[in-house]
């Protein structure tokens, strides 16, 4: 059961639109907060986890095969923007370009991008693409939300000292967020929808300062 406190609708969803091409992203004022992360690091699982669905957002067992943003459009109110995963290099040399293309366009010139969600798997030491994408974000004056996903793979103890590893490896910011997920038992939902949430909560305030 979801918080009667909720903002969203969470049931109410609706996958838009697979954009291939920044002319099909959708233009409208609802905030947009993107998902990126390396294939196969858990994106679609977090989705389906976070909108309580089964198999609503695909998985696929062929790393960097989805090569669309995938647009969730969660109760009229805000996107989930699903990017395509980094770091895989065996679909060519030319696909991954495309890939990096689309990734770097979308975050550079979304109008409505609200919010970075980083997904890094907790069970392994950032890769030099997580690092590479963690200083994008953050050279686009993003302060970035850290989800570390599989967190039910690891032991308490071997989580504990993973999460330490990587906040080393990461050099966290003043603001930056850090939260770990597991999809399969649904740690982290709440936490990362509290924050996904404090957008809405962000821009509802705006609407009132600009109306005063």
């Amino acid at each position: 059961m979801f918080g009667e406190e909720s903002l969203v609708n969470r049931h109410n969803v609706t996958m838009e639109i697979s954009a291939a091409s920044m002319k099909q992203v959708p233009n409208t004022d609802l905030p947009q907060v993107a998902l990126a992360g390396k294939s196969n690091v858990g994106k679609s699982s977090l989705i389906n986890a976070l909108l309580n669905r089964i198999n609503f957002a695909r998985t696929s067992s062929t790393p960097g095969k989805t090569q669309t943003i995938n647009f969730y459009n969660v109760d009229k109110k805000l996107y989930l923007a699903d990017l395509p995963g980094y770091g895989y290099t065996k679909t060519g040399k030319h696909t991954m370009m495309g890939f990096s293309g689309l990734i770097d366009t979308y975050l550079k010139e979304a109008p409505q991008l609200a919010m970075i969600v980083l997904l890094i798997d907790i069970r392994h030491e950032p890769s030099a693409n997580d690092l590479m994408m963690l200083d994008f974000i953050r050279k686009l004056h993003y302060k970035p939300v850290i989800v570390l996903t599989k967190r039910d793979k690891l032991s308490n103890n071997e989580a504990t000292k993973n999460i330490s590893m990587i906040k080393k490896k990461l050099e966290l910011k003043k603001g930056e967020i850090l939260l770990t997920f597991s999809s399969t038992k649904k740690i982290g939902v709440e936490e990362l929808w509290n924050v996904i949430e404090g957008v809405l909560d962000q821009d509802a305030c705006e609407e009132e300062d600009e109306e005063d």
